[in-house]
């Protein structure tokens, strides 16, 4: 911190004789509070290093939570061009799990790759993707929701409410779902057009 910065403006309340003791003590420690925050703000700079492709996404924090998450925001949620994880999205409807998907029952749509765990599924998503696809592009329903933001997912997160694919960034955040699901679902229908297209 420049010595400027904590002479000045201290300077200018402790030399104020109209403004009560208790005042001038109080404005000093917001001031050198916010002081040491722009401080801290500018000189920790991060730099992101991701040189993944365009529509990839880093992973929700290991702790659940969905603060400090730098991503991109594509339509889809991809890593590595695979759409949801490699889930395989049939599945949620007809084994009511999540299953992992194969390299070898794979279909192209909406710019990326969905993967299934048989010829079966694929052949139905293929036919009827929008039936089978999840709701906001697969990103976490809650967080377009809530947060108005684009977030990971884990694919063992997930819910089907009236016929429609809902996934969430982790099972912390599907319990807060899960305590208002028609409510969520209403804000992030609202939410979802804008944020599909940034």
């Amino acid at each position: 911190m420049r010595p400027t910065q904590m002479t000045i403006l201290p300077r200018l309340f402790v030399t104020s004789h109209s403004i009560p003791q208790p005042l001038k003590n109080a404005l000093l420690a917001v001031t050198i509070g916010l002081t040491v925050s722009l401080a801290a703000c500018t000189s920790n700079t991060t730099t992101s290093t991701n040189t993944a492709p365009t529509g990839t996404e880093e992973t929700a924090a290991a702790d659940g939570s969905l603060d400090n998450i730098i991503s991109p925001t594509p339509k889809v949620y991809a890593k590595d061009g695979i759409a949801i994880g490699g889930a395989d999205p049939v599945a949620y409807f007809t084994e009511e799990t999540f299953v992992e998907g194969s390299p070898d029952f794979s279909h192209e749509w909406q710019g990326v790759t969905w993967q299934f765990a048989s010829a079966e599924n694929r052949d139905l998503f293929a036919s009827a993707p929008e039936e089978y696809a999840p709701q906001y592009g697969g990103h976490c329903a809650w967080a377009v929701a809530a947060r108005n933001t684009l977030v990971p997912i884990d694919p063992n997160a997930w819910s089907v409410v009236d016929g429609k694919l809902y996934l969430n960034a982790n099972k912390k955040v599907q319990s807060n779902w899960d305590k208002d699901r028609a409510g969520f679902i209403a804000q992030a229908d609202e939410k979802w057009p804008a944020l599909s297209v940034q």
